[in-house]
């Protein structure tokens, strides 16, 4: 065998070591960056879930403290125990909160942000921080409902999920209220 010949089969074998090499480095980093995705999309859908998690118990805690203050119907535990644990929903949501504004993208932090405000609503009322009848109550729930499939729609875009929660296939659903309260003036008559 020749120089030329040997020349030509070194530099085939290091090409194809370097042609190995790339190509478990191309893979490897695939492999990576799939690692990642896969690990923040669980970090997302945990923040996510958690976030509406802790907004709907602040909402069903702020309807026990309206309903008890404004004698639509009784609690067992006071005013203030009721407020108590409105407020320490209040910080777990905030923190929760924090969480989606960390991870979350464009559409999903906006999302938060119009679910935070309408959620601050309801509080505001429970507390006795802002007045309204009670039909003005219904609306505010029924605002952060809406924007609750508002923030599970941008959450599910940003996961990647396909479908949607609302639409055609899922229509618009309604407060459940107790018959004899639905059409009338909150008394408990």
């Amino acid at each position: 065998m020749g120089t030329g010949e040997q020349l030509v089969t070194v530099a085939a074998v290091l090409l194809g070591a370097l042609t190995t090499h790339l190509t478990n480095y191309v893979m490897e980093r695939s492999r990576h960056q799939r690692e990642l995705v896969t690990r923040w999309d669980n970090r997302k859908l945990d923040a996510y879930g958690g976030y509406v998690d802790h907004v709907r118990a602040g909402i069903f805690l702020a309807v026990q403290l309206y309903e008890h203050r404004e004698r639509l119907r009784r609690s067992e535990r006071s005013e203030r125990e009721l407020s108590t644990d409105l407020a320490e929903g209040e910080r777990l949501r905030g923190r929760a909160f924090e969480q989606v504004m960390l991870l979350g993208g464009d559409e999903v932090v906006e999302a938060a942000h119009e679910l935070h405000a309408r959620v601050r609503a309801i509080d505001w009322q429970a507390t006795g921080r802002t007045t309204g009848t009670l039909e003005e109550w219904r609306d505010l729930n029924r605002d952060a409902f809406r924007q609750i499939n508002a923030f599970h729609e941008a959450a599910r875009v940003d996961l990647g999920v396909r479908g949607r929660v609302t639409g055609e296939i899922h229509p618009e659903r309604d407060l459940l209220l107790p018959a004899a309260r639905r059409d009338g003036d909150g008394s408990t008559g």
